[in-house]
């Protein structure tokens, strides 16, 4: 088979594409053909090196993808050869990920695609809408499902992002009220696609009156707050987040550094939710493989320009190039066409 490897960390560059051996499914795995891998941030800074040096002789990058089921190792009674499956966290673990032809997961990381998803979506799933997942129940609802949010006010920063759009899908069908920031009216436009209620531009407003703006849409304050950039955004989500809420955190854009006032912050009673995929609990991540499923199935989980979501492809030979949009901050998926 085909697959795209790496000796040492470094730029993409360290990437070369090569012939393995198709792998045998272990005890408790299937072997999967892809179809589509995604690309995420993760994918090029475990890399580089970012995330800890690499410790096997080679390694293959990505952690999401979409494919069939091809063989049943021993034990495995979830799953039958031909069916169609979405991958999360494939790399996460094993040195082998979805940059490639065939990849072996345990059964668990293979989840059911409902029928009529696209493979497309499948493979755009895994680390955004699973981390979107979390961050949404990380507050006083455990679950994302019809009904779940409603009566609540949902604030995603960075509404035009994978994570963000996959927040506002999942909250908009859970029934909360969505408040989403944007840098520009291109993206404003897909936070729209995406199913926002209301929509800022913190650029025209300006950081100095952003809190103002979203308290004019929500006077009571918000109950959860998805955030992207905490050490840009912290003092406009302490001025807007309600008592009691909650701010799921789960990247470090615009700065590493987050400082607080903290006699003010406690009148607040809010949470700090921090958020790293691979150290979330197993039960949460059940949770989160099943609901997304469930929002697929239901229509109300979609990707490409209609969605919110533009899908960039690539060939699986140019998986360094994928790796470098992705680096420059792509708007939207960044696939990988393994077909």
């Amino acid at each position: 088979m085909r697959a795209v490897v790496y000796s040492e960390n470094g730029p993409s560059s360290a990437m070369r594409l090569t012939e393995r051996p198709v792998p045998k499914p272990g005890p408790g795995e299937v072997l999967v053909r892809l179809v589509r891998a995604g690309v995420n941030p993760t994918d090029w800074k475990v890399r580089a090196g970012l995330s800890g040096t690499l410790s096997t002789p080679e390694a293959t990058p990505g952690q999401d993808g979409a494919g069939v089921v091809e063989e049943i190792g021993e034990g495995v009674s979830t799953h039958v050869v031909g069916q169609q499956v979405w991958l999360y966290m494939a790399q996460h673990g094993s040195a082998w990920g979805t940059a490639a032809e065939y990849v072996t997961v345990p059964a668990r990381k293979a989840v059911e695609l409902p029928a009529g998803a696209s493979f497309d979506l499948g493979a755009s799933l895994g680390v955004p809408a699973m981390t979107a997942h979390r961050a949404l129940t990380s507050g006083a609802v455990a679950r994302v499902a019809p009904g779940s949010f409603s009566g609540l006010t949902i604030l995603v920063h960075g509404g035009a992002g994978a994570v963000g759009n996959a927040a506002i899908q999942l909250a908009v069908w859970a029934g909360a009220t969505v408040i989403t920031t944007i840098s520009s009216a291109e993206k404003a436009a897909l936070a729209k696609a995406a199913g926002a209620h209301h929509i800022v531009n913190y650029r025209e407003v300006g950081l100095d009156h952003l809190g103002k703006a979203i308290r004019e849409i929500a006077p009571d304050g918000v109950d959860q707050i998805v955030e992207v950039a905490p050490a840009v955004n912290n003092d406009v989500d302490r001025a807007v987040i309600a008592n009691r809420g909650t701010i799921a955190i789960y990247a470090n854009n615009g700065g590493d550094e987050l400082t607080m006032p903290l006699r003010a912050t406690f009148s607040l009673n809010l949470r700090y939710q921090f958020i790293q995929l691979y150290g979330v609990e197993e039960t949460q991540i059940r949770a989160a493989a099943d609901d997304v499923t469930a929002a697929v199935a239901a229509g109300a989980l979609q990707v490409g320009q209609e969605a919110g979501v533009p899908l960039h492809h690539y060939r699986l030979e140019e998986t360094a190039a994928a790796h470098d949009a992705v680096e420059a901050g792509a708007v939207g998926k960044v696939l990988i066409d393994l077909e």
